[in-house]
């Protein structure tokens, strides 16, 4: 939540510096001249704030998680790591009180480190040693060494001079120190702002793990194997769902027979998501290629269907009119008029049913695929490799924008009187 909120303050002051500094656009009456809405052509990305956008991501991503590519002074408050010293009062069964003091070495997480020496003291209550991870916690058992334990009514009531009572915690300058219902202490070191490794690694670990696994390999095929088969799912599901279901929506736009038989089906399973499918795939065609291909032409089916639907009904009868008022056939206004009219929409609906067969096959490799980038996410989890799972996840996310620009592209030069009458 700290992170968006700073996300959406750094977004606040970028767009009010650009208006101010950078962006020169027209202003007064002459801007308004223009009518940018619903026209998709007049508003274009802005590449200033795409620049900004990115590297504001980074530069989070950075300060939480301690990176070494960022200055220090830009890092969130890191976990607490070094010597802890605390102070117990532990009180006898016949009233007395004596103070022993806990030393506690907090160390990095996955690092070995000796337990302090240090010096029990003259009192009952002796000086006490521990070694704790940082974003760890662990039992101060500080009796096992005092000369009135626990067997004989020892009892810890205070730490750094505040009272504590079983499950009651105090806050100290290190971390917090609570009590558990059996009166044993628990010492939580302070975990500051940053991520612990484990839950998000640095941007480093991740180009890290990139390099190593480009050129070892993983699980016994290479990084491009694994993108490759995911890639090679991914567009022979789309094409064979867009194959099928640009016709189907050509002739359910035409037809009002088709419409009324296939109707029913297509808006049954449109909201039907295909991760849902699996168990069925699964038992239709089992575990290999096949069952994952059929799974993604499924995905991509009913979203063409109902995007060449959508661009047939959409056009404008006056154009068909004024076809047929020039003598044009039938087939001359199919291909002339309904066609190219309909693309928009079509294209539109590509780019989405390619975004739903990504999401839809790193699932579908989730399930007994020996490669593929779902393949390598399930496996990195397992083992806890979160800069695997974060290489995984922004490959995907890279190689599936790749493809939406080449369409857009496509799109482009295919279509270049979308948005115009």
């Amino acid at each position: 939540m700290l992170i968006l909120l700073i996300y959406i303050v750094i977004f606040a002051l970028s767009f009010f510096l650009v208006r101010l500094v950078v962006d020169q656009t027209a202003s007064g009456f002459a801007a308004r001249k223009t009518v940018t809405f619903g026209d998709e052509s007049a508003v274009t990305s802005n590449r200033t704030a795409s620049v900004i956008s990115i590297l504001t991501i980074f530069l989070l991503w950075g300060a939480f998680t301690g990176s070494s590519l960022l200055p220090r002074f830009l890092h969130a408050p890191g976990p607490f790591e070094g010597l802890a010293e605390l102070t117990y009062t532990a009180e006898a069964d016949d009233g007395s009180r004596d103070d022993g003091t806990i030393t506690v070495l907090v160390h990095p997480v996955g690092e070995d480190a000796e337990t302090p020496q240090v010096d029990p003291g003259e009192g009952w209550a002796k000086n006490d040693a521990f070694t704790i991870g940082a974003w760890r916690s662990g039992l101060l058992r500080v009796d096992k060494n005092d000369e009135k334990g626990r067997d004989v009514g020892h009892r810890v009531v205070a730490v750094n001079g505040q009272e504590i009572a079983p499950g009651g915690e105090v806050q100290t300058e290190f971390g917090r120190v609570g009590m558990s219902p059996k009166g044993t202490l628990n010492f939580e070191p302070a975990k500051g702002w940053q991520m612990e490794p484990i839950w998000l690694p640095p941007p480093e670990a991740v180009v890290s793990r990139l390099a190593e696994i480009s050129s070892q390999g993983y699980r016994d095929s290479t990084l491009w194997e694994h993108l490759g088969y995911s890639l090679f799912r991914v567009v022979v599901g789309f094409a064979l769902g867009a194959l099928v279901g640009i016709p189907l929506g050509y002739a359910m736009g035409l037809s009002g027979w088709f419409r009324g038989w296939f109707d029913p089906i297509v808006e049954f399973m449109r909201p039907v998501p295909p991760l849902a499918l699996i168990p069925l795939v699964i038992i239709w065609a089992g575990i290999g290629e096949v069952g994952k291909i059929i799974l993604l032409f499924l995905a991509a089916l009913w979203i063409m269907a109902i995007a060449a639907r959508s661009g047939v009904s959409g056009v404008n009868i006056t154009k068909v009119h004024a076809a047929y008022s020039l003598g044009a056939s039938k087939a001359q206004i199919m291909r002339h008029v309904i066609v190219p009219n309909s693309l928009p929409e079509i294209f539109t609906g590509a780019r989405v049913a390619m975004g739903v067969c990504w999401g839809t096959v790193v699932a579908a490799e989730l399930v007994a695929a020996e490669k593929g980038a779902g393949m390598m996410i399930m496996v990195a989890s397992k083992f806890q490799l979160t800069d695997i799972v974060l290489m995984g996840i922004i490959l995907i996310g890279i190689i599936g924008f790749g493809i939406d620009m080449l369409m857009r592209k496509a799109e482009r030069l295919l279509v270049p009187w979308k948005g115009r009458s």
